[in-house]
């Protein structure tokens, strides 16, 4: 497998690889190893293609596109792909949450959502498709709980608040709380 490095070095990045696979990757029988990987690259594509032109996603679409592409794996020769492939797939599922959204199907947008700022949990574009989602299905306390614990990711990981838009609609939100409570 890693043909310009003495043996020793091979067997080192072998047993490397095998380490840092997703547990059941991997097969064993006697000397024998086998890769028993579940990854539908091409139907991951498609699928992220059709939520990025603005279709309809089901649940096995956003669940394809909820992993990373060989995850674990940092080889040169990989890391490329892994990064296009993900920049694909969030911006795919981010797509999809307000697609589905507007489409009425909440669950289906609220799942693509949470897995598209679960894989960039700084994107803000994410947090505010996954807050919108919440107010579309008339859950105040979800948005509110997304816009929070969003808010103190950013002010945590890079010192800042989020967008004005998005602050001005959870202000927003937090003036319907308090008109609710007065009437």
């Amino acid at each position: 497998m890693w043909p310009d490095n003495p043996e020793a070095v091979g067997r080192a990045n072998l047993r490397r690889a095998i380490w840092l696979l997703p547990p059941g990757w991997i097969i064993c029988e006697a000397d024998e190893i086998e890769l028993d990987a579940d990854i539908d690259y091409d139907a991951a594509k498609k699928a992220a293609q059709r939520a990025i032109e603005g279709q309809e996603v089901s649940m096995s679409d956003i669940e394809l596109l909820s992993e990373d592409l060989l995850p674990g794996w940092h080889d040169e020769w990989l890391m490329l792909a892994q990064d296009s492939f993900r920049l694909k797939r969030v911006q795919a599922l981010e797509t999809a949450c307000v697609t589905m959204a507007k489409a009425g199907y909440f669950a289906l947008a609220i799942q693509a959502g949470a897995a598209a700022l679960s894989a960039e949990p700084l994107r803000e574009s994410a947090a505010e498709a996954l807050i919108n989602a919440h107010l579309a299905q008339r859950n105040r306390h979800e948005a509110a709980l997304c816009f929070r614990t969003f808010a103190a990711r950013l002010k945590n990981e890079l010192g800042v608040q989020p967008d004005a838009t998005l602050c001005d609609r959870f202000a927003d939100l937090q003036a319907l709380k308090v008109n609710s409570r007065r009437g």
